[in-house]
């Protein structure tokens, strides 16, 4: 999974206050995030336990 800010429908909305990039990372703006299909799973489950904001993230269409 590659994250990308620049694609995605959020960008430049209240959603990227509490984005799950952002509050795991603290990247730098305009950073792409790649992670693997465990750490994928590892993500939902903690968003699942309440424990970080649900993964909001899509892609630009087209």
């Amino acid at each position: 999974m590659t994250i990308s800010c620049d694609d995605c429908t959020m960008q430049h909305t209240a959603a990227c206050d509490d984005c799950v990039v952002s509050f795991i990372c603290g990247r730098e703006p305009d950073d792409a995030v790649v992670i693997d299909a465990a750490e994928a799973r590892a993500v939902r489950l903690l968003s699942d336990a309440g424990l970080v904001p649900r993964l909001r993230y899509a892609r630009h269409a087209g």
